[in-house]
């Protein structure tokens, strides 16, 4: 099998050291409310998360809700004018992007206008920003692609958003099941393929579910995915989305619409449940044989990792940007220790549990893995959050 040669970076400038942690920085609740982000429902991780989009807020000059507005008490909801005007996006042409994709969605498509535009927290704008710059440049994304999937991936031709190869048909689910991102691509062997992804950041992976129909129990059968389609574990609240999506790449196959498909998992290291869920997820499903390109394997990645691959790719802007907003939680560290602590604690070195991205010589080229020592892909192995039913 013909593979495709690694995209190596070229001249830039020299690395940069970056920290990630072990463990999501515990957010007391005197430090919530410090910051007007108190939910008493929300995960540890969720918690960080909202702290940590609020500071990106206020660093970037954006004002959050009134308190005639959604989500004011919560503090990570823009206030309606930033929204408006996209300040919930990387860019410019990120957010006309996103418009455009609002215009031009699929009928009966799940795009929650109020979670794109104002919710700071929400997957929703993240895919947005995450891929809406490989949609806008398929050199990029190739780029990108072909480091996360080098065996599936020779180039990229396009990007779509919260797309299903049949919503509600019965030849499928019968049901509004849908991919954040489907990837169009050519494989190494000269195949087109695509690439369908699901994308998590705070979901804690607890439900609700979906509604239970009889075509998913034939469905499973039918797409010879699972070590025991019968087991109660697929149909639980971490897993049935991942189920629901994976069938539907399967079934894309089986139905012609491409000949060949990957089904993946995004998801922040430290979101321990959503990272927890994929591993998981994966133990459920049978080996594909290497001789069988019909059946779509299931892979999952760390947001880092998808971070890290932008940065190698050349896109330094965009992958500091993404860094900063979704993944440095040394910030979040130093806001709560600022809360909690004197200010001579507060200006102390990060504990033990911050880990160095890299060692070594300062000097040396950007590479993969200099963002993150663990921004690497997980072992192969959920699913939808209060905020966020879907994605």
């Amino acid at each position: 099998m013909n593979k495709s040669v690694p995209i190596q970076p070229g001249p830039e400038q020299n690395a940069r050291t970056f920290n990630q942690f072990s463990r999501t920085p515990f957010v007391s609740d005197a430090v919530a409310k410090h910051y007007d982000s108190h939910c008493s429902i929300d995960s540890r991780f969720r918690r960080a998360g909202r702290i940590l989009q609020i500071l990106w807020m206020r660093e970037n000059g954006i004002p959050n809700a009134t308190l005639d507005e959604h989500g004011a008490h919560l503090g990570s909801y823009l206030r309606a004018d930033a929204a408006e005007a996209g300040r919930n996006f990387i860019s410019p042409e990120v957010h006309l992007l996103a418009l455009r994709e609002l215009l031009l969605r699929e009928e009966d498509a799940a795009i929650d206008e109020d979670r794109l535009l104002t919710n700071t927290l929400s997957s929703m704008p993240l895919v947005f920003n995450a891929f809406g710059p490989l949609a806008l440049n398929t050199k990029l994304a190739t780029s990108v692609f072909r480091q996360l999937l080098p065996e599936f991936v020779q180039s990229v031709e396009c990007l779509v958003f919260e797309h299903s190869p049949g919503r509600r048909d019965d030849r499928y689910l019968a049901d509004r099941s849908a991919f954040d991102v489907a990837a169009h691509i050519v494989t190494p062997e000269g195949e087109a393929g695509i690439v369908y992804a699901e994308v998590k950041y705070s979901e804690d992976m607890a439900g609700p579910v979906a509604r239970w129909r009889e075509r998913y129990d034939q469905a499973l059968q039918e797409v010879r995915l699972y070590k025991n389609p019968d087991s109660a574990i697929l149909r639980s609240a971490p897993l049935e989305q991942l189920m629901r999506e994976h069938m539907l790449a399967q079934l894309s196959v089986d139905r012609g619409i491409t000949p060949r498909a990957m089904f993946i998992g995004i998801a922040p290291r430290l979101n321990r449940r959503a990272t927890a869920a994929f591993r998981v997820y994966a133990n459920e499903l049978l080996p594909v044989p290497d001789d069988d390109s019909t059946r779509v394997r299931f892979q999952h990645f760390t947001l880092e990792t998808l971070i890290d691959a932008i940065d190698v790719a050349g896109d330094q802007q965009t992958a500091d940007q993404l860094w900063k907003r979704y993944c440095d939680f040394q910030r979040v560290y130093d806001a709560a220790l600022a809360v909690i602590a004197p200010k001579s604690l507060s200006e102390s070195p990060s504990p033990a549990t911050a880990e160095p991205a890299q060692t070594g010589n300062k000097d040396r080229a950007r590479k993969a893995g200099s963002r993150t020592r663990r921004a690497q892909p997980d072992d192969q192995a959920a699913v939808s959050d209060v905020e966020s039913s879907h994605g």
